[in-house]
């Protein structure tokens, strides 16, 4: 990668004399800041001209004009042979480089679709978040895991492919008799060979027509299959074939007809209120509108035609099926250049088309008016969560709206899986870029207070790589908040509020239950330098965001748990184990067999292994005994099941 210098400002000629040097070729460019970082990639046919147009005299006040040049420091580029090229190293620079102006769509893993291996001896449709290039099937992406169960269950009544795993079904297949599905007309039972081989093949190329909405080709091979069926006599299969033709005609019904056109679209509508931008994809299937699709961005500086032409580039970039027709509002760069990669992604010509009148300009102006809707109904979300935020700054006694709150929470299993977990809210809203996990490796077992400090320490330790919170919200009472407070203290750092949420009791009864109000916990909010403890109402929204970030750091800690807990190998299980080593663990595998034994030993046998001692022995026994009850214990050594969480 070439650069082409820095300079202490944007304006100054240095950095102006060395745009002059970039080469007239295509390529991607970075600008960068004072501190390195990259604020912005693009691609261009000419790099010289493309570059040097952002520092033009000609007053163009667009977005990026005013918010991104000020801020360049240095530029850098690659040379590429064309354009397409610089495309796809634009895409992988983005990704890389995560710069703060240009459009990012999220990773796949953020998307709902199904998957259909054909390659499968008896192919099954599974759901999955992330689209992969391995042969088989993707159909998607689904706007919610409710749309997708609403396709998968009208998919089953109609082609009941079967829905168990491998495992399942070759243990059905032991058995000779099938599940519940198939009593249900949900699975036509191939475990069993209640199904030819060529039958379940058919219902799987209907299932693909069905999930590809190409709903009038599925009805005209049936039909035909259907007269077939009646002219050799074959009348229970004919109405058969008719109640299913019946049955897709329905399913069909339900989706309006948006195009009397029977060619697949993805039709995209743009909205933009300063720098949030809206982006609303109708995908449209041999005329009926399947569904929609919407992405939402904040802080984009960049013009419409450049940020919807970045969000197309990487939208198509996932393995799926390619429409015949992409549907713009307005023209983007490199619309000629897109075409082509996606003719070769897809084995088909895909026209991109800003349609100026007709059907096809009716479909852009309704994906342009469900984006406004999307976009209307962000900013009033974003108002409400002002107000939350303004209602927080003063339960919290701060000076400003807490920008960031980071909140922490400790667990651990009978003692043993000792680990924390951070999660983090920007402007009231979940930031799971800032998410971390840790394994505490200092504090004792059952000792949440000498693991709350390991953990702050190790949070504060990395200050100038990661941003201090303006409020630390943690789970208990004065005892945790005074725990941290110290390390603060010990720590020299100063400027983050201290808040805790523990549960109310009612001290006066024989054991000390939750206190509840309408039905609900009522909660305690402690703070650094006050004294009594707050009961803000419970329906308060401030008060309400605060429950919704520690619930939100339990379910982070729970799941965590549970991935440690579902490992099934010795060594992966021993190692959360404190003083349990390679050693011992060969030792416990050589003395009692295998795996299986060593969970089910009692202690004394535990304890007549060579090299495990007594408390060894009461450890790794303590520790299984909880594996299998599910006993995660929160703070104050109280159980309960995660699995119920």
């Amino acid at each position: 990668m070439s650069s082409a210098g820095s300079a202490r400002s944007t304006s100054t000629s240095p950095l102006r004399e060395k745009i002059k040097t970039l080469p007239r070729e295509p390529g991607v460019y970075l600008f960068r800041d004072r501190t390195g970082n990259v604020l912005y990639v693009g691609k261009a046919q000419n790099l010289r001209a493309r570059v040097r147009s952002y520092f033009a005299r000609s007053g163009d006040q667009r977005y990026r004009m005013s918010l991104l040049v000020p801020r360049i420091n240095d530029v850098e580029f690659v040379a590429t042979t064309n354009v397409k090229e610089a495309l796809l190293l634009e895409n992988q620079l983005i990704k890389e480089n995560r710069p703060r102006f240009n459009v990012r769509l999220r990773d796949d893993k953020n998307y709902l679709g199904l998957r259909l291996d054909p390659k499968q001896s008896y192919p099954r449709l599974t759901e999955v978040r992330r689209f992969l290039r391995d042969g088989a099937l993707y159909f998607g992406p689904y706007t919610s895991s409710v749309a997708l169960r609403e396709t998968l269950s009208q998919q089953q009544r109609i082609f009941p492919l079967r829905t168990c795993s491998d495992s399942v079904f070759r243990s059905y297949q032991r058995q000779g008799r099938p599940c519940l599905e198939h009593a249900v007309g949900r699975c036509a039972a191939p475990c069993c060979g209640l199904i030819s081989d060529d039958a379940y093949r058919r219902l799987v190329d209907g299932t693909i027509l069905f999930l590809r909405g190409k709903a009038r080709e599925l009805a005209k091979d049936l039909r035909a299959r259907m007269r077939g069926a009646a002219k050799a006599e074959q009348f229970e299969e004919a109405v058969r074939l008719r109640d299913l033709i019946l049955a897709i005609e329905r399913t069909v019904q339900r989706q309006s007809m948006v195009s009397t056109q029977f060619v697949d679209r993805d039709v995209f509508g743009l909205a933009r209120d300063g720098s949030d931008f809206e982006v609303q994809i109708l995908h449209v299937r041999q005329g009926r509108l399947l569904g929609g699709d919407k992405h939402s961005f904040r802080n984009i500086r960049i013009d419409d035609a450049e940020a919807l032409g970045s969000f197309l580039a990487q939208f198509y970039e996932r393995d799926c099926d390619l429409p015949r027709e992409v549907l713009l509002p307005l023209r983007v760069e490199g619309q000629t250049t897109l075409q082509d990669l996606w003719r070769e992604r897809a084995g088909h010509a895909v026209r991109a088309i800003v349609p100026q009148r007709g059907e096809r300009r009716r479909l852009v102006e309704l994906a342009q008016h469900n984006a406004e809707l999307a976009l209307a109904e962000r900013s009033q979300r974003k108002q409400k969560l002002d107000e939350t935020l303004a209602q927080l700054q003063k339960l919290l006694r701060l000076r400003h709206p807490p920008a960031r709150i980071e909140c922490y929470d400790v667990s651990h299993l009978q003692g043993t899986m000792h680990v924390a977990s951070r999660v983090v809210f920007v402007d009231g809203e979940p930031y799971r870029d800032g998410y971390r996990r840790y394994k505490l490796r200092e504090a004792e077992a059952g000792d949440d207070y000498g693991a709350m400090r390991e953990v702050l320490r190790r949070r504060l330790a990395r200050l100038e790589q990661d941003p201090a919170p303006d409020v630390l919200l943690l789970d208990g009472g004065k005892g945790q908040l005074n725990a941290v407070e110290a390390v603060l203290r010990d720590l020299g750092v100063g400027g983050i509020a201290l808040a805790s949420l523990a549960k109310e009791r009612d001290l006066e009864s024989p054991s000390p239950r939750v206190k509840r109000h309408a039905g609900s916990k009522r909660e305690k909010l402690f703070l650094s330098g006050v004294k009594d403890p707050l009961l803000p109402p419970p329906e308060a929204p401030a008060f309400l965001l605060l429950q919704r970030i520690r619930d939100e750091s339990h379910r982070f800690t729970i799941r965590y748990h549970r991935e440690l807990r579902s490992k099934s190998g010795l060594r992966s299980i021993l190692d959360e184990l404190p003083g349990i080593g390679p050693v011992k663990r060969r030792a416990l595998l050589r003395g009692l067999g295998s795996l299986e034994r060593v969970k089910r030993a009692s202690v004394e046998e535990l304890a007549r292994v060579p090299k495990v001692s007594r408390v060894d022995a009461e450890l790794i026994h303590r520790f299984f005994r909880a594996e299998a009850t599910g006993a995660l214990v929160k703070r104050g050594g109280k159980s309960s099941d995660p699995s119920r969480s």
